[in-house]
């Protein structure tokens, strides 16, 4: 658990320009080996105090539901959010340039020893570090959140369906995101939380 105090709304720092988002998003490329959003997050919210966690998983959560890979995305409407077009083209741009050429050769290195033990073993290895951060991301991303008996219901039906059961992630998401903004709305409408 991080020490750092999530920032609340007057808290924020100002906007960043275009070359703070390219230097940020690059850092959070190469950083992010097995998953960026973890890296994202803390840059974001902690670190640069930009967003305050729940702005964050609104943001998240639209670029969940949009075609297209999620951190991309998220990136994308960050920097269009903080700077306009360039902004978005460079949160772009240092997110996908420097890991594109690590990422390269990484695989020429893997293509010439992908059968020696040890670099299998490592990938094992590897596989357990991302699983832990994108669990640990997804805790600290519910921490954020009311917790009310809807949200609660919708999160478990999402995670019994793709988790467990296996379900298609394009089915479920097409009857539990029109489920949740019902109950939503009706929640809006009587006023409750």
């Amino acid at each position: 658990m991080s020490s750092t105090p999530i920032p609340v709304e007057s808290e924020l720092a100002p906007a960043p320009t275009p070359r703070t988002l390219f230097i940020e998003f690059a850092r959070m490329g190469l950083s992010g080996f097995g998953g960026v959003l973890p890296f994202v997050r803390r840059s974001v919210v902690e670190r640069n105090r930009w967003l305050n966690d729940r702005d964050f998983v609104e943001i998240l959560s639209l670029g969940q539901v949009l075609p297209g890979p999620n951190v991309i995305n998220l990136a994308l409407m960050l920097g269009l959010r903080f700077a306009g077009l360039r902004g978005a083209l460079a949160a772009f741009a240092g997110l996908v340039l420097m890991p594109l050429v690590v990422v390269l050769c990484a695989m020429g290195l893997y293509l010439r020893f992908q059968d020696v033990t040890a670099v299998r073993q490592m990938l094992a290895g590897m596989t357990a570090v991302a699983a832990g951060l994108v669990l640990s991301t997804g805790v600290k991303l519910a921490q954020s959140q009311p917790r009310t008996v809807r949200a609660i219901a919708v999160g478990v039906a999402a995670f019994v369906a793709i988790g467990l059961l296996r379900w298609p992630l394009l089915p479920v998401m097409a009857v539990l995101v029109p489920v949740a903004l019902v109950l939503e709305y009706r929640a809006m409408r009587k006023g409750g939380a």
